[in-house]
């Protein structure tokens, strides 16, 4: 254990005091060397079944606790790994050093008499410039599980939170809203031009674009068949998360399984509702791009 927080220690000071490039090359080389000798932490170990690729405030906390408790689910060593987005420099075997061993899953398999399945849940990676492509290259066959929320309460869900955590100088939503553009788009450019950075602003500032669900699933649609993909929204999951899961447990191929309690997870503390001017102009802003999504998933969500 002293050792592994050794490694943790100097990779942390690692990242702080080298240039990204640097530093991203060397924990590369370090994890490729180890795979290479035989010792990488990933040796033996699955990779995912299924991922659930977000959206963020979208109900994917609350999900994969439940989607945990099912017998035939061995979860992650982390809900989200981060590997498709912000790790992806770190290579494969540091990747499947986050789920079971194989012969856990064979284990737990013959024991259930069914499928055993592992998996993560890593919201951003929906939204992401360059997580379908690297997902489809090392998953191509991975079921992927998609939350969506009306797009109005997840952009001001999301302000809230950005809020909290003082990564949101701007008091108004409306403010951060009118602002996203040009604060986004110098970013967009960067992370367009070097896959390798990864943006705090696009990460935290990015209200109205984690909203445009459609622009963001064309992108995954055009990597993997439809049949791969199980879309679900908040809304069902607050309604009733049952009969949400039993769909999702039927596109994994697992038994059925009844919860007892299903209590939310990570929920966020109450704050003051929207401005109905706010509320008003996004809901013309939505409009179209829920008018696209609807075409795409063959499913009207009435949001407004």
């Amino acid at each position: 254990m002293s050792g592994l927080l050794t490694r943790d220690a100097l990779d942390i000071r690692l990242r702080r005091t080298l240039p990204r490039p640097v530093y991203q090359t060397l924990i590369s080389r370090y994890h490729g060397a180890r795979t290479l000798v035989g010792r990488g932490p990933g040796r033996g170990r699955a990779l995912p079944d299924f991922v659930i690729i977000g959206a963020a405030k979208a109900g994917t906390t609350s999900l994969y606790a439940w989607l945990g408790e099912h017998p035939c689910v061995a979860p992650a060593s982390t809900k989200e790994v981060h590997f498709f987005d912000y790790n992806y420099y770190r290579g494969e075997d540091w990747y499947r050093s986050h789920f079971p061993p194989r012969s856990e899953l064979a284990a737990l398999r013959a024991g259930q008499g069914a499928p055993c399945l592992t998996g993560e849940a890593s919201p951003p990676y929906i939204s992401h410039q360059w997580a379908p492509q690297r997902l489809a290259k090392l998953l191509p066959d991975a079921k992927l599980i998609v939350t969506l929320r009306n797009p109005i309460e997840r952009a001001y869900s999301q302000f809230q939170m950005t809020r909290r955590e003082n990564e949101e100088p701007l008091e108004s939503f409306a403010d951060a809203v009118a602002a996203e553009e040009a604060r986004l788009a110098p970013e967009r450019a960067r992370c367009l031009a070097d896959p390798r950075y990864n943006s705090w602003p696009i990460g935290c500032w990015s209200y109205l674009m984690r909203s445009r669900y459609a622009e963001q699933l064309e992108r995954w649609f055009a990597l993997f068949p439809r049949e791969q993909f199980h879309v679900v929204t908040l809304e069902d999951i607050a309604t009733d998360p049952q009969s949400v899961l039993d769909g999702i447990h039927a596109f994994l191929g697992l038994p059925e399984h009844r919860h007892a309690d299903l209590p939310r997870r990570h929920v966020a503390p109450a704050y003051t509702e929207m401005g109905g001017r706010a509320r008003a102009m996004l809901v013309e802003y939505f409009r179209p791009y829920n008018a696209r999504l609807y075409e795409l998933l063959g499913v009207d969500y009435g949001w407004a």
